[in-house]
């Protein structure tokens, strides 16, 4: 991590005097938390134009979103009379399956394709289903369905409000599919706030690959130095980030464990941005 992140950081979570400032300096006779987020804002803060946000589990509730969608299905493809006999089973079995997927999709190891079926694939077959035409049928039902879902989670329009007026330039990172996403950022009235969406679809990369991050560089004209990544998962935000060169906030959401080597920034909730941006 750069110096000056190393610096920011320690004044964002303990204060002047702990971050190694002179106890004679000017600065340091500061006692009101006032001054001291002025300050923090000046010397670290002012520095970042570009901020780069994760969509999926970060702004956009994709467990609550997902449930959702996977209760319409259930209901209107009659799962149930086909053996599926426990809804709350059945949705607890697809986020498993489709969260390792996405790790195998991540690591090259399936593709597209793959992915949007297998995972309703696995999940029949917790019910002893062993039904492919069926699974690649809610496959396709559930891409339809799920973008026009909008459930965000709390503040999201709210800090991305606050952080418009602020004059930061906002873009998203994200490893979905490039019509799924911009549907969901339509849908649930996030697409105005975003200059530049970069899938990896769209770039031919995925996160935590350093393409991806350069890719966005390249796109939005932007310098790592005034860049900053905000996103949920460790592996594919915080630290395919911070190998890239670019400072990250951990958006904590489930107050998850924090990796041996600490993110620049982390939060557990986006109203918490308020006090770094």
């Amino acid at each position: 991590m750069p110096a000056m992140a190393v610096w920011c950081r320690k004044i964002f979570e303990s204060g002047f005097r702990r971050a190694g400032i002179a106890k004679r300096s000017s600065l340091a006779k500061i006692e009101s938390n006032f001054y001291i987020k002025k300050i923090v804002f000046f010397y670290c803060m002012n520095r970042y134009k570009h901020l780069f946000f994760d969509l999926d589990h970060t702004l956009w509730d994709f467990e609550a979103n997902s449930k959702q969608t996977l209760a319409t299905m259930y209901t209107d493809l009659r799962l149930q009379e086909r053996g599926v006999d426990d809804f709350e089973k059945f949705n607890r079995h697809y986020q498993v399956h489709n969260e390792k997927l996405w790790d195998r999709y991540r690591k090259g190891f399936i593709k597209t394709e793959e992915l949007r079926w297998k995972r309703m694939w696995l999940t029949l077959l917790e019910f002893k289903i062993g039904d492919e035409k069926l699974a690649r049928e809610m496959g396709v039902v559930f891409l339809d369905l799920l973008p026009t879902r909008n459930i965000l989670f709390p503040h999201a329009i709210e800090i991305l409000n606050y952080l418009t007026q602020k004059n930061y330039v906002l873009h998203l990172i994200t490893n979905g599919f490039e019509k799924t996403q911009h549907a969901k950022l339509k849908n649930s009235a996030l697409d105005t706030f975003f200059k530049e969406v970069i899938t990896s679809e769209g770039s031919n990369s995925l996160k935590p690959q350093k393409a991806i991050f350069d890719y966005a560089l390249n796109r939005t004209n932007a310098s790592l130095a005034e860049s900053i990544m905000l996103g949920d998962d460790i592996d594919a935000d915080i630290t395919g980030a911070r190998e890239a060169g670019m400072d990250q906030v951990f958006i904590n959401h489930l107050n998850k464990p924090l990796p041996l080597i600490p993110p620049t920034y982390t939060v557990s909730s986006l109203k918490e941005l308020e006090n770094i941006f």
